[in-house]
C-alpha cells in the first residue's frame, strides 16, 4: 500500500520537509508497512527552494548579496545540475527579511535576485527557474536588470538609483553591458497569483501595503510601474503588463519576461515537475497533503489545490492538514480534497500552537489514517 504525502511548509513554523516527516511519523503508526513516499512541495514562493532540494538531492549555494534595503545578507540557490538551478526570490529580496518599521516600499529593491541569477550563470545553469513570492520589493524586477549589468537611464542619460518610484523617470533601457550567457539561459518563472503589473489589482494595489505602501506610495509605484511598462513597449515592441502574474513579486518576473523571454508557470505546476509527484502517484491508495491555513484562497495556486488535482486524476483520495481552516474551505472539495482538518485539539495559543505543530501533523495523520483505513476495509466487507 503506498501513501504520498506531499505538503506545503507551514510558514513561520515547520518546513514542506518537516511537516511531511511529522505526517509519516503518524501514518506509520497505525501502517507500518506501507509503502510511504515524501514529495515535499512548495507553489514557487517561500520553502520553494528546500523543497526542490529535498527532493532533487540539489545543492544549497550560498552567496552575500544585497537585500530589499540594500544591505548585506547571505541568501541561497539551489543547483540541481545538468545546467539547472532554482531561485527563490524571497531568499533575496524577501518581506520577512525586513522588519515592519523598516519597510520602504519607494526605494526596495530586486537587485540581490539579480545577483543570484548571475551567481547561477556563472556555475553554468542554462535552465533557471525563479520562485516568485513573499517579496519586500515593488520595483518590476527593474533592481535584477540592473544587478545583471542593465543600465536604467533618464532622459539626461543617468542611471538611475534603484527602487520602483524612480522608474518614473526612465526614459530608456541599455543591456549593452550584460553577460552575453543570459540570452542564452531558459527562464521558467513560477507563480501562485495571476494579478497583472499595474491598475485595481496590481502588484502596487494589491500587494503594496503589506511592503509598508501608503495609499499615496501605491499611487506612486502603481504609475511608476505602468511608466517602465510603457518604455518597455516602445522599446522591445510587446506590451506584457496585463498577463496573468506579471504582479508577483513586485512585478519581479514583468522584467525577465521582457528582457530574457521568460515563461511563467503555476508555482505548483513547477515543484510537482521537479519533484517527481506525478512518479510518486503512480499506484497510490492515499495521499496527504497541507499548509499552514486552507481557505478559499487557496484554490488560486496553492499547493494543496495542486496536488489535489493531479491524484484527482488518478481517483486518489486526498487528506488535507492545516493549521487552520478558515471562511469557505468547503470550495477545496471541488478540486478533489477528499477530506480537510485543523490541527489544534483545542482551544491553544498561537505559541502552543507553533511549538506542538509536528505533534499535532502526527496525532491528525494518525486518526486521519485509521479513519480512511476503517472506511476502505468496511468497503470490502
Amino acid at each position: 500500500m503506498r501513501i504520498v504525502i506531499a505538503p506545503d511548509s507551514f510558514k513561520e513554523c515547520l518546513s514542506a520537509v518537516e511537516v511531511a516527516e511529522a505526517i509519516a511519523s503518524g501514518v506509520r503508526q497505525v501502517l507500518a508497512q506501507a509503502d510511504i513516499v515524501c514529495v515535499p512541495m512548495a507553489d514557487g514562493g517561500e520553502g520553494s527552494l528546500d523543497a526542490v532540494l529535498a527532493a532533487t538531492q540539489g545543492q544549497k549555494k550560498g552567496l552575500q548579496v544585497r537585500n530589499a534595503n540594500d544591505q548585506p545578507c547571505e541568501a541561497s540557490w539551489g543547483w540541481l545540475g545538468e545546467g539547472r538551478a532554482f531561485i527563490e526570490m524571497a531568499a533575496a529580496a524577501g518581506l520577512e527579511q525586513i522588519a515592519p518599521s523598516e519597510r520602504k516600499p519607494l526605494q526596495a529593491s530586486s537587485y540581490g535576485v539579480g545577483q543570484l541569477i548571475q551567481e547561477a550563470v556563472e556555475a553554468g545553469a542554462r535552465h533557471i527557474v525563479l520562485g516568485l513570492g513573499g517579496s519586500a520589493t515593488n520595483d518590476g524586477g527593474a533592481g535584477l536588470l540592473q544587478a545583471l549589468g542593465a543600465r536604467l537611464l533618464d532622459a539626461q542619460g543617468k542611471d538611475l538609483p534603484r527602487g520602483g518610484a524612480a522608474l518614473q523617470q526612465l526614459d530608456r533601457i541599455s543591456l549593452d553591458n550584460i553577460d552575453p550567457r543570459l540570452h542564452e539561459v531558459q527562464f521558467e518563472i513560477a507563480v501562485d497569483v495571476d494579478n497583472p503589473l499595474c491598475g485595481l489589482r496590481g502588484a502596487s494595489a494589491i500587494f503594496g501595503p503589506q511592503k509598508g505602501a501608503s495609499p499615496d506610495d501605491v499611487a506612486v509605484l502603481d504609475a511608476a510601474l505602468s511608466h517602465f511598462a510603457d518604455v518597455c513597449a516602445r522599446q522591445y515592441g510587446e506590451d506584457h503588463r496585463n498577463i496573468p502574474g506579471m504582479g508577483a513579486a513586485g512585478g519581479l518576473g514583468f522584467a525577465v519576461k521582457t528582457c530574457f523571454k521568460a515563461s511563467f508557470r503555476p508555482g505548483v505546476e513547477l515543484v510537482a515537475e521537479l519533484s517527481g509527484l506525478e512518479a510518486a502517484l503512480e499506484g497510490a491508495s492515499l495521499v496527504f497533503t497541507g499548509e499552514g491555513r486552507m481557505d478559499a484562497q487557496t484554490l488560486l495556486g496553492k499547493t494543496p489545490a495542486g496536488v489535489a488535482r493531479y491524484a484527482s486524476r488518478r481517483d486518489i483520495p486526498v487528506i488535507a492538514l492545516a493549521g487552520s481552516l478558515g471562511d469557505d474551505y468547503e470550495a477545496l472539495y471541488k478540486v478533489g480534497i477528499s477530506a480537510a482538518f485543523s490541527l489544534a485539539p483545542g482551544p491553544v495559543s498561537l505559541e502552543q500552537a507553533y511549538a506542538q505543530a509536528a505533534e499535532y501533523l502526527r496525532q491528525r495523520a494518525g486518526d486521519c489514517t485509521r479513519a480512511w483505513l476503517a472506511g476502505a476495509n468496511a468497503s470490502l466487507r
